[in-house]
């Protein structure tokens, strides 16, 4: 154990099942290691270990890895971390001289250090993955900018649009993900290896030549803060949160078109499943579970919150709590993303469903729209075009039913020429300002969304140097 000498007896069984995370801490036996090796270089600096010394431990480190990534390395009873069974494992190796390695170092410090290159590697992972979408929903975009479709706002019709456009929105809302990342990514680059247990090291440690070798951006300015900060997991988590969120509000719509009452799109057989009772049953099951999923993102969010908002100053072993929500939320993740991003790029549009829904009635702002042109104030032309759609309701038909001559008894504003309002690509063609739906709107947003990818610097993981 690393530690125990001041104690007259073990720990208690029960005691070790509840404190113990090598369960789950094992995870981090990459970034402990090469934290591990780093921190050897450094204190062999000051003279702490020799040169020999310092290639013994590093030698010995390495092994230590090969065995955990060949799986032949054996947890012991007695492991309570990573940290331990690492340490344990190098001093079995090398000899006493492991016993060096822990010199002016806490564990509070280290695994801090071993949470912070772990983070920063799954950050890299999962926009890695959410590129892939981004790509699939640019072809797919791409494929469809003509597609006329219905677009909505409360779930209520409201204004044609195009296919290509919809798809599109869900670019722009992962891009936002993407930069989240990468700013959250930024401040979880900071080393806090050298702060000891709270009060920082007693050896002329240089901590700005650690955090290079670690590839960290920056280190910790206050030991105090630098071993209990923790607002790099939370936003990693709110970061994963609001990614879940935006998939949820994909995986809705999917869920939506692709009910038969609908049938705009058509999901792939090998991304939608069955019933095991009812044949006929096409079930977008990935979606709904995309959409559940985002429950448990914003949960482990929630969770860690309340746990930090309660403690103390320093370390403090809630902290140990970090972990699983966090390994959780990315492990779901990394399963959902290929998955979503495969449906997307697997999806049937179905043209003439979408069309056979653009109701005559999603063209009254367009009507409001033709009589502002011609010289009406907005809000009056707006309460014209409702007097038309409530004279077509009264009827039983929609406005585009109403002759020339029911238009001229709302306004003499109206001409012969109203009637070329009544046409869905033309409207949707007008709307060509710089984020409309317009085709050639959309084809720029395309070739814009096509420069960010390019230009966008990617989350990278840190490495040893």
């Amino acid at each position: 154990m690393l530690w125990g000498g001041a104690f007259a007896e073990p720990s208690d069984a029960d005691l070790r099942a509840l404190q113990d995370s090598i369960s789950f801490d094992k995870r981090f036996y990459k970034q402990d290691i090469i934290g591990s090796i780093a921190y050897a270089r450094a204190i062999a600096a000051t003279g702490i270990l020799t040169p020999d010394e310092s290639t013994v431990i590093e030698s010995g480190l390495r092994q230590v890895l090969g065995e955990f990534e060949s799986g032949a390395f054996e947890l012991k009873d007695g492991d309570e971390d990573i940290h331990t069974a690492v340490e344990r494992r190098l001093t079995e190796l090398v000899g006493a001289v492991g016993g060096k390695l822990h010199t002016g170092r806490s564990r509070n410090d280290q695994v801090a250090t071993d949470f912070r290159l772990w983070v920063l590697d799954a950050m890299s992972q999962v926009d890695a993955g959410l590129a892939n979408l981004q790509t699939a929903l640019i072809e797919k975009a791409d494929q469809h900018v003509e597609m006329l479709m219905p677009g909505y706002t409360h779930l209520q019709p409201a204004q044609p649009i195009t296919a290509g456009h919809w798809l599109m929105s869900f670019f722009w809302m992962v891009s936002r993900d993407r930069d989240r990342l990468s700013d959250a990514a930024r401040r979880a680059a900071v080393s806090p290896l050298g702060s000891g247990a709270l009060a920082g090291t007693p050896f002329d440690v240089d901590r700005a030549l650690l955090a290079a070798e670690l590839g960290f951006q920056s280190y910790t300015e206050n030991s105090l803060d630098g071993v209990s900060d923790r607002d790099f997991v939370a936003e990693f988590l709110f970061a994963l949160a609001l990614i879940g969120t935006h998939l949820s509000r994909l995986a809705e719509d999917i869920i939506i078109y692709s009910n038969p009452l609908f049938g705009y799109i058509t999901l792939n057989d090998r991304y939608s499943t069955g019933s095991s009772i009812m044949p006929q049953k096409r079930n977008a099951d990935p979606m709904e579970l995309a959409r559940g999923k985002t429950g448990r993102l914003i949960g482990n969010l929630t969770g860690l919150l309340v746990v930090l908002k309660g403690l103390p100053s320093t370390y403090d072993k809630d902290l140990q709590e970090d972990k699983e929500a966090v390994f959780d939320s990315v492990d779901n993740m990394l399963l959902l993303l290929p998955v979503v991003t495969a449906i997307i790029t697997t999806l049937h549009l179905n043209p003439d469903k979408m069309k056979a829904a653009l109701g005559g009635d999603m063209l009254a702002t367009d009507l409001a729209d033709y009589l502002v042109r011609k010289g009406l104030p907005f809000r009056q032309a707006h309460h014209i075009s409702g007097q038309a759609v409530r004279l077509a309701a009264s009827r039983g038909v929609e406005i585009t039913s109403l002759t020339y001559d029911d238009f001229r008894g709302l306004s003499d504003l109206f001409t012969e020429d109203v009637m070329a309002v009544f046409d869905f690509a033309a409207s949707v063609a007008k709307r060509k300002a710089v984020g409309g739906t317009a085709p050639e709107a959309v084809r720029q947003q395309i070739t814009n969304a096509q420069k960010w990818l390019s230009e966008h610097q990617s989350v990278q993981p840190v490495q040893l140097k």
